[in-house]
């Protein structure tokens, strides 16, 4: 689970250790999930094959209506929901902007914004449990 905050956009991207960590969690049939900003963590990741871990997946993470809505385009080195789609996710984000949204694709799991967090947990919780009767 990797959290939001601008900082993550610098700190998780293109960070050797963090992407070794996640592309481990999902090669052994883990659930990498994230919220918000810290959805920056899962440009780079990659399959076994080298394709975009979100390649064709549903995604989506802080938008830049919201960007743009606070004032914080140029703040950043990039759009977060522009890098989701240039890197092949199907980005879809909630209707109304700093509304909870969450997309759930396989054993990925990212909600657009800090009141997506909870969301994001269930969604977790439910695809961990799948298979597992009574759970």
């Amino acid at each position: 689970y990797f959290a939001g905050g601008h900082g993550a956009m610098w700190d998780f991207r293109d960070n050797p250790e963090v992407a070794r960590l996640a592309e481990a969690v999902d090669r052994r049939g883990g659930v990498v999930s994230a919220v918000c900003h810290g959805v920056a963590a899962v440009l780079e990741l990659k399959r076994p094959d080298g394709s975009a871990l979100i390649d064709g997946q549903p995604v989506t993470g802080y938008a830049n209506l919201e960007e743009r809505a606070l004032r914080k385009t140029n703040s950043v080195p990039y759009l977060l929901e522009d890098e989701l789609v240039r890197h092949g996710g199907r980005y879809r984000r909630g209707r109304l902007p700093f509304a909870s949204h969450v997309e759930v694709g396989e054993r990925l799991v990212t909600g657009q914004n800090p009141l997506s967090s909870k969301a994001v947990a269930r969604a977790v919780v439910e695809l961990l449990g799948e298979g597992e009767p009574g759970r």
